[in-house]
C-alpha cells in the first residue's frame, strides 16, 4: 500500500516545515551574537558551526572609501583588517591605494570569499587572510587597524590597540566608537559612521623637566587617552598644565606664568620629550622610576 498525504494536510505541514527553518535559523544565529569571535556568513549560520560575536554585514563602498581617506592609508602602510568578512576594506586598501596587510576572521567560509577577491583584484600579493580569533591576532606590525565590529568588542579590543600599536598608528571604524575614549575625527557618509583614533604616546608619570635657562624642575602627567592634566614645578611653585593633548607621538600643553600663558610642544622619543621648534632647548626625560611601558588608560 502506498502511503500518501491528504491534501488537507499539506499546508500545515508546509508552515509547521517554514516554522521549523526559521527556528533553526534563530537558534544557529544566536552564536553570531555572542561576545567571543567575528562576523559570520549566512553559510556558517546556517551550518551552526561558529561561535560569533558580530553577524557579518558588509561595508559599503562609499564608507570604505571614506575610511581609507580618514585613516590616510598610503603605500607604506601595514593595514590589519580585524573581522575581514570578506575582505572588502583590505582589498580596496591595497588596490587603492598600494597598502600591504592582512585580514583576520573567525569564518572559513568568508576568509575563503576574501582570498579569491583578492585574487580577482589583483592584489593577492600584497594581502594576506587567515582564520583567527581577532582578539588573539599580534598588531603591532600594523599602522593601521579597520574594524567594523560591535561597541562591546571594540572596548574589550581596546586595551590590545593601546599596548600593542606604535604611537602614531591609525585605527578606523565604520560606526562603532570605543566608549571614554573618544574619537580624534568622525565623518559621517550618508546615515553612517566613521570614527578616526590615533594611538597616542604613553606619558603618564613623572618627567625631569629642564627649562631653556637650565633650571631642572619637575613635570608631572596624569594621562587619559589623548588628554592629559597636570603641573610643571618650578622651584617652590606649580604651574598648573592647561589643554594637554597627545596626536601619536606629539605632545601639546601650555602651562600659565607670571608673563602669560607659555605653549610648549614637542615630540615623545623614548624616555625623552624634545621640542619640535629646532631653535627651543627645554627638555624632558622620564623619572627613573618610570619605565614609560605601562599602559596607563583602557
Amino acid at each position: 500500500m502506498r502511503w500518501g498525504l491528504r491534501a488537507s494536510w499539506a499546508p500545515h505541514l508546509a508552515a509547521g516545515g517554514l516554522t521549523l527553518l526559521v527556528g533553526l535559523l534563530v537558534v544557529t544565529g544566536l552564536g553570531c551574537l555572542s561576545v567571543t569571535q567575528s562576523r559570520c556568513s549566512l553559510s556558517s549560520l546556517v551550518h551552526g558551526r561558529l561561535d560569533l560575536d558580530v553577524p557579518y554585514a558588509g561595508t559599503r563602498p562609499a564608507v570604505v572609501d571614506r575610511m581609507l581617506e580618514a585613516a590616510r592609508v598610503g603605500p607604506s602602510d601595514h593595514v590589519i583588517d580585524l573581522g575581514t568578512g570578506d575582505g572588502r576594506i583590505l582589498i580596496a586598501a591595497a588596490r587603492d591605494r598600494g597598502a600591504r596587510g592582512l585580514g583576520v576572521d573567525i569564518d572559513p567560509v568568508l576568509i575563503g570569499e576574501a582570498q579569491e577577491n583578492a585574487r580577482r583584484a589583483g592584489v593577492a600579493d600584497r594581502v594576506r587572510f587567515r582564520v583567527e580569533n581577532l582578539f588573539e591576532t599580534p598588531l603591532s606590525d600594523a599602522t593601521v587597524v579597520t574594524l567594523f565590529l560591535l561597541p562591546e568588542v571594540n572596548l574589550r579590543l581596546r586595551p590590545r590597540l593601546l599596548s600593542q600599536l606604535r604611537p602614531g598608528s591609525r585605527i578606523v571604524s565604520h560606526a562603532f566608537d570605543m566608549g571614554e575614549w573618544r574619537p580624534d575625527e568622525t565623518h559621517r557618509v550618508g546615515g553612517a559612521r566613521v570614527h578616526l583614533w590615533t594611538v597616542p604616546a604613553q606619558v603618564d608619570g613623572v618627567w625631569r623637566f629642564t627649562d631653556e635657562a637650565g633650571r631642572v624642575g619637575e613635570l608631572r602627567i596624569s594621562q587619559r587617552f589623548q588628554a592629559f592634566t597636570g603641573a610643571l614645578r618650578n622651584g617652590d611653585e606649580d604651574l598648573p598644565i592647561a589643554r594637554g593633548r597627545l596626536t601619536g607621538d606629539r605632545i601639546d600643553f601650555a602651562v600659565a606664568t607670571e608673563a602669560g600663558s607659555r605653549r610648549y610642544a614637542g615630540r615623545v622619543s623614548g624616555g625623552r620629550i624634545v621640542p619640535t621648534d629646532p631653535a627651543q632647548s627645554w627638555h624632558a626625560e622620564r623619572g627613573r622610576e618610570e619605565s614609560g611601558d605601562e599602559t596607563p588608560q583602557t
